[in-house]
């Protein structure tokens, strides 16, 4: 499961998931290229990965607008090489009863999640094949996708259809020697949701977790790791959930 030297691409890389993998892609030798709007935060990124030994640049990306997702292919080639793998980690929720979301909220959340990533790994995928170049795509899609929850439906159909897309464009692609395979992680902890997971609501929502904790961020690791490497080279269309059992456990 190596991937030193590869070039690998992460969008939604100012915060959270994002941030967290293209460090520990870094530390693993890849040479990477981290994709957000917050221009800022990518550049503090750059700058400990560089300190600790890796390399990566920053290239600002908005995977709403057609325009930006197609001008991020020739940065990472003219700053880093010819993209190897590209991680769709970009998407954000709303968190309102579906008779209370506006069209706006809808739009947004498709727009960044699905659509996002579609047009960015068309455009990568054209690239790819123009080139004859072999290509690895990884969605960061969600158990939400698999199961349903309250409160979040723009963001469960969202994942759901990155699940679709993920299997579509697999089987497609496939024939241009272009992997798409996804990771669907259950709930991982982070600063946003650690005092509602440490609340009488969120304890009992930890008791329908077969493992009984919430996921942390390196529990995604071996999975990105296996995706990103050429030993994932006769898996595509796969859907990796990691998520300490919660799929398994009912509603």
């Amino acid at each position: 499961m190596n991937v030193k030297d590869k070039v690998i691409v992460v969008t939604g890389a100012s915060s959270g998931l994002g941030r967290h993998f293209a460090k520990f892609l870094a530390a693993k030798g890849a040479k990477i290229a981290v994709c957000a709007r917050r221009l800022p935060l990518l550049d503090t990124l750059v700058d400990e990965i560089r300190r600790g030994g890796g390399r990566a640049i920053a290239v600002p990306l908005d995977v709403t607008q057609a325009t930006s997702n197609e001008s991020v292919f020739e940065a990472v080639k003219a700053g880093l090489g010819m993209p190897d793998v590209l991680i769709n980690n970009s998407g954000l929720t709303r968190n309102d009863p579906v008779l209370d979301l506006t069209e706006a909220d809808w739009d947004a959340v498709l727009d960044t999640n699905l659509k996002g990533a579609f047009m960015l790994s068309s455009a990568f995928g054209r690239h790819w094949k123009s080139n004859a170049k072999p290509g690895c795509i990884i969605n960061i899609a969600s158990i939400l996708g698999i199961r349903v929850a309250g409160m979040v439906a723009p963001y469960a159909v969202s994942k759901a259809g990155l699940i679709h897309l993920t299997k579509s464009m697999a089987l497609e692609l496939a024939r241009h020697s272009i992997r798409v395979n996804a990771i669907a992680p259950g709930y991982i902890e982070t600063d946003l949701n650690r005092g509602f997971f440490a609340s009488p609501a969120g304890e009992t929502m930890l008791k329908r977790i077969p493992q009984r904790r919430l996921g942390k961020a390196e529990d995604l690791d071996g999975a990105l790791l296996l995706l990103a490497s050429d030993a994932s080279a006769y898996m595509t269309g796969a859907v990796i959930p990691v998520d300490g059992g919660h799929l398994l456990s009912t509603l």
